[in-house]
């Protein structure tokens, strides 16, 4: 094992790799990670996550559900490199864990399972990280399980994720008799015996030369095709040596034109080796990146990973413990020691660092200080969120936050006792602190406390906490669905005049405006997220009303849009333009063209053919073929609508979009169709029409 466990905060940059683990959920990435922890001498003993041993899923509700929840950050070193680890979750309904990650990472290992391949959530974090711009390198995992094919893995990463995948490993044997792998770029063999935990290395087997003389040749043929340098040599001496290959990969990694993809099998320690040589060798350091952009007082500034450079960091978790508050930060530039103090640019208050500590998990190993490059978290911060940015007092910074998903779920909470009501609400303050994606509001019309969120089960584990960390009995209404209304016949030329005469000064405002339906927009909208989608335009000309206040009847339209005319759901799709209008030379002003723009718009709505739309969520399950008839029906008595299913290795493989109101609880039904062997998961796909019995917020089935 190459590790130096004694690499501290002087390790140069150029030998820093801050990396995230990526996967769909039960892919492996913590197993994946207790190995990595295992083999660079940080653990000494391999976590298991059904015994719930592991490192990184510390959280009770992580071991009793046996899923990781909390995205959780580890060092260790490796060839004389220090490797700042985040394994991440793999559940659809934590995706904004993911997301601040990768926010502040310089790249990713996705894991794919060597059965299923590209899997709905692989999917979706690869899409997140693409959004930020991650260089990634693939790790197929679980060759040794029963129909385990690389090849056919490989495609569906061709197929659904569009790189170019680079394989540079071989495997030696298949399913159970998977043993090792052979290493295309040196060509060598990579054989784990039986029982031991370390790698022998020898040369490729006679059995399979022709093999991996026929797929290193392929190899250099894809990576000529997108590397300048590497093609000038090949064609010049018709191979790659193995520097150019690896330099060439390097490139292709960093740039996104091409992905590595290496293959093992974590659970039985198979494959870690050559992808932490691969990590260090192709996955940027922090002086590898570009240099992170920020913004203040109106213009851009660059910020380098230079030590020497003014400090910047960007928060992107806060957890409360039972010691105190951590805030975990990326430092980008510069250096910040213990009882220094730094800024926060979104406040515009100073703080002081109390400690910095570097996170293994649940075990902090304290620091004096933090360098560019670093991931670490302190204590001492009392107002910084996820997405604060903190800097040096006289070099002021906001950096881009990571985006935060609008909450798609809502339950209503209450406290049993009236003495617990005050610390329900300071804990639901705390829980939102520490997740950004959770929303708490109290609803005007019942006055209950209302905690809204990515999904069934991220909210099961938000109250969970509360109930594990405080102690309090906390009673749960059903979970409730964000709905929205659309407009799909508009109106013409309605007119609307606002005036106010109550002594003093008066209002007055004439609109005449056109609203119709917004077409959809690749990207927009709805199909991310549910956001509201709208569009004003005036084509008014001569002066007839001014610009000013053309932008505060745009202003009094977008208050309009908070509750429509079915159900009070926010209104999306709107396009609304304005066509005339006339102004008092007295009483006319941008608050009356507000007020008018306000009261004109929900007129024009109740005039309008009006449809209320419901979130839906694309769902793939997996059955034993037995199972199918049951599943199928229970669909279709969801009003799900069935888009395909593929029989595999004695499972079918259904996909279908149901709405997401008709999911909850269907874990439990699901388990119980197929004694407990059915799985599913389901991830966001925008707003489709739903009922008319959903207006008033039910949906019967």
């Amino acid at each position: 094992m190459r590790t130096d466990l004694h690499l501290h905060l002087d390790t140069p940059l150029a030998a820093v790799r801050n990396l995230g683990i990526l996967a769909h959920v039960d892919a492996g990435k913590t197993t994946l990670t207790e190995r990595i922890l295992y083999l660079t001498g940080t653990t000494h003993k391999r976590g298991e996550v059904h015994d719930g041993t592991t490192v990184t899923d510390f959280d009770p509700q992580e071991r009793d559900r046996g899923i990781t929840i909390f995205a959780a950050a580890v060092s260790c070193a490796w060839d004389a490199h220090r490797i700042n680890l985040i394994d991440t979750p793999g559940h659809v309904d934590f995706s904004d864990e993911v997301a601040r990650s990768l926010r502040v990472l310089d790249g990713a290992v996705a894991v794919f399972d060597a059965v299923a391949g590209v899997e709905p959530q692989s999917e979706a974090v690869w899409r997140q990280a693409d959004r930020y711009g991650v260089p990634r390198i693939a790790f197929v995992n679980k060759l040794d399980r029963a129909g385990a094919d690389l090849d056919t893995a490989v495609e569906s990463i061709r197929e659904r994720l569009h790189p170019a995948p680079l394989v540079v490993q071989l495997p030696i044997g298949s399913e159970a008799g998977f043993t090792g792998v052979v290493d295309l770029p040196r060509m060598r063999s990579l054989v784990w015996p039986e029982g031991r935990d370390t790698v022998e290395e020898g040369p490729v087997p006679e059995a399979l030369r022709d093999a991996a003389e026929g797929r290193r040749r392929q190899l250099e043929e894809a990576v000529a095709e997108l590397h300048p340098g590497a093609l000038e040599e090949f064609c010049a001496e018709g191979t790659l040596s193995a520097q150019t290959l690896t330099a060439a990969l390097r490139d292709l990694t960093r740039s996104g034109d091409g992905v590595v993809v290496l293959c093992g099998s974590a659970y039985r320690n198979r494959g870690i080796e050559p992808l932490l040589d691969a990590v260090v060798a192709y996955l940027p350091s922090p002086r590898d990146v570009p240099a992170v952009r920020g913004t203040w007082d109106g213009g851009e500034q660059e910020r380098f990973a230079d030590p020497a450079a003014p400090f910047a960091a960007l928060v992107f978790k806060v957890n409360g413990t039972a010691t105190g508050r951590l805030t975990y930060l990326r430092v980008y530039s510069g250096t910040i020691g213990k009882g220094e103090t730094v800024w926060d640019s979104g406040t515009g208050r100073t703080e002081r660092i109390g400690r910095i500590l570097r996170v293994q998990a649940d075990h902090h190993a304290p620091l004096e200080r933090a360098v560019a490059g670093d991931i670490v978290a302190v204590v001492g911060l009392k107002s910084a969120r996820a997405g604060s940015t903190l800097c040096a007092p006289g070099a002021p910074l906001v950096l881009e936050p990571p985006t935060v998903a609008d909450p798609v779920v809502s339950v209503a909470v209450e406290a049993v006792g009236s003495a617990e009501a005050e610390l329900l609400v300071s804990a639901l303050t705390r829980l939102v602190e520490e997740d950004p994606s959770l929303v708490v509001r109290t609803d005007p019309e019942t006055g209950q406390l209302v905690l809204s969120g990515m999904g069934e089960l991220h909210l099961e584990v938000a109250v969970e906490k509360i109930r594990l960390a405080q102690g309090l009995d906390v009673r749960v209404g059903r979970p409730r669905v964000a709905y929205r209304e659309t407009v799909v016949r508009g109106v013409s030329g309605l007119v609307h005049r606002h005036v106010k005469q109550d002594g003093g000064a008066g209002e007055f405002a004439h609109v005449v405006l056109d609203v119709e339906p917004l077409e959809d927009v690749p990207g927009d909208g709805d199909g991310d997220g549910g956001a509201t989608r709208f569009a004003f335009r005036s084509t008014v000309v001569g002066g007839r009303v001014p610009q000013e206040y053309v932008r505060a009847l745009e202003a009094g339209c977008r208050d309009a849009l908070a509750d429509g005319p079915l159900g009070g759901h926010p209104v999306t799709g709107v396009r609304v333009v304005l066509t005339d209008g006339a102004t008092h030379p007295k009483d006319s002003s941008e608050r009356a063209f507000r007020t008018a723009g306000r009261f004109a718009l929900r007129e024009a709505l109740r005039a309008c053919a009006m449809v209320l739309l419901e979130p839906v969520a694309d769902v793939t399950v997996t059955v034993p073929d037995d199972a199918v008839g049951g599943v199928l029906g229970d669909l279709a008595a969801r009003r799900g609508q069935v888009s395909g299913s593929v029989a595999r290795a004695g499972v079918v493989v259904i996909t279908a979009t149901v709405p997401l109101v008709e999911l909850f609880g269907y874990a439990t039904r699901l388990r119980s169709r197929t004694r407990g062997r059915g799985v599913f998961t389901a991830r966001p796909a925008g707003y489709a029409p739903a009922p008319s019995t959903a207006a008033s917020g039910t949906v019967t089935r």
